[in-house]
């Protein structure tokens, strides 16, 4: 689905991945599941384009319903795949500290379950390699997306600022639609690491210009920056 000059959508409210179309080429923002294959597919020919006009793939974390199809990109078609240092490991095996799921209700969670099933969400292919970007990086793909550190839902949980877009990529250091309730707008995502560091990390996302808020899950924001935050405080204090 297209967004905006340059900015596309993958998935839906419930899984979401991002691409970014410029004339250099293609970049991936998170893979969601590994069946959003077919999504990205789809996207690519309504674009007039393939899978080798994709340049790379960025991820805001390592867990596995962000990785979806990376592998399969990197396998097939050599595209790199680029995470974090402190979320390499999460990529490559799936290993992280096991965290309270939180509150929850029976409906957005089963609905949240039967979504990952239709789209082969329970067979996790982790990234055999994976290129490691550092906080402030800037990467030399199209859009030249930059790295924002926001560690807490996971050690090496990034925003990933592409001005070109006018969008910044949280993955889930906020989310707009809590998968396990059904609760809608800005909000901490469930199975975060470190609460309180991931509150800590927002104040990045007040300081970085970008008319786009997208979240791995949920509705794309409009937003100010600064509201979204304090929306994400306000609903986990």
């Amino acid at each position: 689905m297209k967004l905006a000059p340059h900015l596309h959508r993958l998935g839906n409210d419930v899984v979401a991945c991002y691409l970014i179309d410029t004339d250099e080429g293609i970049t991936l923002i998170d893979a969601g599941l590994p069946g959003h294959w077919n999504d990205l597919q789809d996207e690519l020919r309504s674009l007039g384009k393939s899978a080798a006009d994709i340049r790379g793939l960025v991820l805001t974390h390592g867990d596995s319903d962000h990785i979806g199809f990376a592998e399969r990109l990197r396998r097939e078609y050599g595209v790199p795949v680029y995470v974090h240092t402190a979320d390499a490991d999460r990529a490559r095996t799936g290993e992280k500290p096991k965290t309270s799921m939180g509150p929850m209700r029976i409906g957005p969670m089963l609905g949240f379950l039967s979504y990952s099933l239709r789209k082969n969400g329970l067979r996790t292919t982790y990234v055999r390699e994976v290129t490691e970007v550092h906080d402030g990086d800037v990467l030399d793909l199209p859009g030249r997306p930059v790295i924002v550190p926001m560690p807490g839902h996971s050690p090496g949980s990034v925003a990933v600022h592409v001005p070109l877009a006018d969008a910044v990529f949280v993955g889930d250091a906020l989310t707009t639609r809590h998968v396990l309730t059904g609760r809608t707008g800005p909000g901490p995502a469930p199975f975060t690491d470190d609460p309180e560091a991931s509150r800590a990390s927002l104040e990045q996302l007040a300081r970085l210009r970008a008319s786009w808020v997208l979240p791995g899950h949920g509705a794309p924001s409009h937003a100010a920056r600064a509201q979204v935050a304090a929306a994400v405080r306000q609903a986990g204090a």
